[in-house]
């Protein structure tokens, strides 16, 4: 008896691993042989070859490199059969023309503000190397005390009150991280602050965390973080034309009038730059949590320190080139199922963005081997190199504003990916498609330890709790950071980001050493995680594209957003705001979900004719615009989706359900009624739908 029990749960399990969500078991089959004929297309040696190409010159978007790379991959795309095009648009892409930063007193300190060539890493130096700034940064001449606000977040001012410290007037310098680079002179600003730096403490990105560059991988002394501070939670894209495609001859603002660049001259620094500033701080000593790793006492300010911050910027518009290539559908061609990763970079990017934009093509290489063996995808596949994002996410942005209206009316899902390296698989994205990836990684394997990267992904989560607990495989909410910002908060189209990390400790961040030879010493030198994301989208892309019934589930998108209900209530004063409509939608889109579960068990759909099936799979794909608002969120219109977006205070960090949970957390209480009314509308929407796909496959 035990014997068959045990062949029984064996025969279970095997079973299960056959099923994938929207093929019949005979559809499954032959999708898994296709799959498993795609998965050992990709090669680590050609990935290596791609990004050893690309990563040869510097190539920030604007710039002759740029237009170079994306010229290459066209090459590559052609070569492998697929349709190509290169879209050109143009943007304000401000690059540096002043750069001065002096202490002038209580002694004199002229900063570097230039990285070090390391002497091994032939690419650490050369020509056409964009200098360490902070792109919209407002251009500016001012001196003043300098005051040490730590992450220079809004908590770190209630604690400078406490201590009596004002910085109005003042320039502010803070460490990178806990937030958006471009929070930090936000917040600085809307304190009075007239100048802000940004540092890289070497307890948070240097020497306290390991042996740094050439003899380790983190940041060395001379090491600066350029970057953009757009005001991301506002819109993304060129400043000066929100909602709109930025092309020759369209319309555009004037600067002035462009509400995401900076309001006060903002730099980044080194350590070494900024030791000499911070040391010469009096005041009080700083809280221990704000203590970082140079050598002396921290203290807060004002003063001392007296520093001059002098910028200034060109201003001009430069081009941009997305590349774009399709491989057509054989049944849906107007369904698209889009994957993108970004080709431009602060300087070689070959950690960011060209680990991501490798696998990307040798993703595309592979479905166009597939291609050539006879596979016919459903839906039209169109993969997506974007220039601009180190900016402000512009290419993707400008694409999708451009394309607007087929993107709402064509667009299935889009993948999106960025910097890949060691560690384990980590996904974000649309609760309604958590089944769908569950599924994923479950089938593909983790290239060190071979077991599933479904396991590998659990046991992660369990190592996050201590152990103790079992792990969960599931979708964090999408903030910003990366080009699923316009797809998804702006259009409505269900999205996903992936890449692997964790075991790579990422210490050279939009710096000169972030080269070729830092990646293949430190980090995915073999490529083997390159080809096992180039497996994962592969595996992901052919799943969706091939899928009869589109892999859409709604149970666990109500689970997920209860849940965000759940945190809201904790929140201080939440009982002033009525959350009953929101959970009694939910209810309504939970028996909605259950009853769209019942009619895909059982199965009528499997024989269905595509022509029908078409009518069910755009209410899925369309669920996702359900979830948007054409109003958009409070003080921000561009940002339509009600399930989650950047926080308008965390930048890359996703609030959820934004809209409610902002206005709580600013006791904007009518605010936060009139929110809770539109998600709860954008449920009712979303329920609208769900039970109409259940009644056509109910009609089938």
């Amino acid at each position: 008896m035990k014997l068959v029990s045990l062949f029984l749960v064996s025969l279970a399990a095997a079973s299960a691993q056959t099923d994938i969500r929207g093929f019949s078991a005979e559809q499954a089959k032959a999708e898994r042989g296709r799959e498993d004929q795609a998965r050992r297309l990709p090669e680590p040696k050609r990935i290596r070859s791609y990004m050893e190409r690309m990563a040869q010159e510097p190539h920030h978007a604007g710039s002759q490199g740029s237009k170079t790379v994306a010229e290459y991959a066209a090459g590559l795309l052609r070569e492998w059969g697929l349709d190509v095009q290169v879209e050109e648009f143009e943007a304000l892409l401000p690059y540096p023309t002043v750069r001065v930063l002096e202490m002038v007193g209580p002694v004199k300190y002229r900063a570097k503000l230039r990285e070090a060539a390391v002497g091994e890493d032939k690419d650490s130096s050369g020509k056409n190397q964009l200098p360490t700034y902070n792109a919209y940064s407002a251009t500016g001449d001012v001196t003043a005390p300098l005051v040490y606000v730590n992450y220079g977040v809004p908590e770190d001012y209630e604690e400078l009150k406490k201590l009596g410290i004002d910085v109005k007037g003042k320039i502010v310098i803070a460490r990178y991280g806990k937030s958006w680079r471009g929070t930090k002179p936000k917040v600085a600003y809307e304190h009075g602050a007239v100048g802000c730096l940004i540092y890289s403490d070497p307890r948070d990105d240097g020497y306290f965390q390991g042996d740094v560059y050439p003899k380790g991988p983190f940041r060395p002394p001379a090491g600066a973080q350029r970057g953009s501070v757009m005001d991301m939670p506002v819109y993304v894209g060129d400043p000066l034309s929100p909602g709109w495609a930025s092309e020759k001859g369209a319309k555009k603002l004037a600067i002035s009038e462009a509400t995401s660049i900076m309001k006060i001259p903002v730099l980044p620094i080194s350590y070494q730059d900024a030791e000499p500033l911070l040391a010469n701080l009096g005041g009080p000593v700083a809280p221990e949590s704000w203590r970082g790793a140079l050598p002396f006492t921290y203290h807060v300010g004002s003063g001392p320190a007296s520093v001059h911050l002098k910028l200034d910027f060109d201003w001009t518009t430069k081009p941009l080139f997305d590349v774009i290539a399709t491989i057509p559908g054989s049944v849906y061609p107007d369904e698209w199922v889009i994957y993108g990763n970004h080709h431009d970079a602060w300087v070689r990017g070959a950690q960011d963005p060209l680990s991501g934009a490798a696998a990307l093509l040798e993703t595309a290489r592979a479905l166009g081997e597939m291609r050539k063996k006879g596979w016919m995808p459903k839906r039209s596949i169109r993969f997506a190199l974007w220039d601009g994002e180190e900016f402000g996410l512009i290419g993707s942005t400008e694409w999708v504003e451009k394309h607007q209206d087929e993107i709402k009316a064509k667009t299935v899902v889009y993948f999106n990916s960025d910097s890949n390296g060691k560690g384990t698989l980590g996904v974000g994205g649309s609760p309604s498609l958590q089944t769908f990836m569950t599924e994923v990684v479950r089938d593909v394997n983790d290239p060190v330890t071979g077991e599933s990267l479904l396991q590998s992904a659990r046991q992660s989560a369990s190592a996050k709790r201590g152990g103790n607990a079992a792990g969960e495989f599931a979708l964090g909410p999408l903030g910003a950071g990366s080009d699923y910002v316009a797809f998804v908060h702006h259009s409505g189209v269900a999205s996903m980001n992936l890449g692997f990390s964790g075991a790579d400790p990422g210490g050279v961040y939009h710096s000169i050493y972030d080269s070729f030879h830092w990646f293949t010493k430190f980090s995915d030198g073999e490529f083997i995680y390159g080809k096992a994301l180039a497996q994962v989208m592969a595996t992901s892309i052919m799943r969706m594209a091939d899928a009869s019934l589109l892999p859409f589930e709604f149970g666990t998108l109500v689970k997920t957003v209860r849940g965000y209900v759940d945190e809201i209530k904790g929140e201080k004063d939440a009982s002033k705001v009525d959350l009953s409509e929101v959970n009694a939608e939910l209810d309504k889109l939970q028996t909605a979900a259950e009853d769209f579960e019942q009619e895909v068990k059982a199965g009528k759909w499997a024989s269905a004719p595509a022509t029908q099936l078409a009518k069910v799979n755009a209410l899925l794909y369309q669920s996702e615009r359900s979830l948007t608002q054409e109003k958009g969120l409070p003080g921000r219109e561009w940002y339509r989706y009600q399930i989650s977006a950047p926080g308008m205070y965390t930048g890359y960090g996703a609030k959820t359900l934004p809209g409610i949970r902002e206005a709580v957390e600013l006791a904007r209480w009518d605010e936060a009624r009139r929110e809770t009314a539109s998600v709860a509308d954008a449920l009712h929407s979303l329920r609208r739908r769900v039970e109409d796909a259940a009644r056509l496959l109910k009609e089938l």
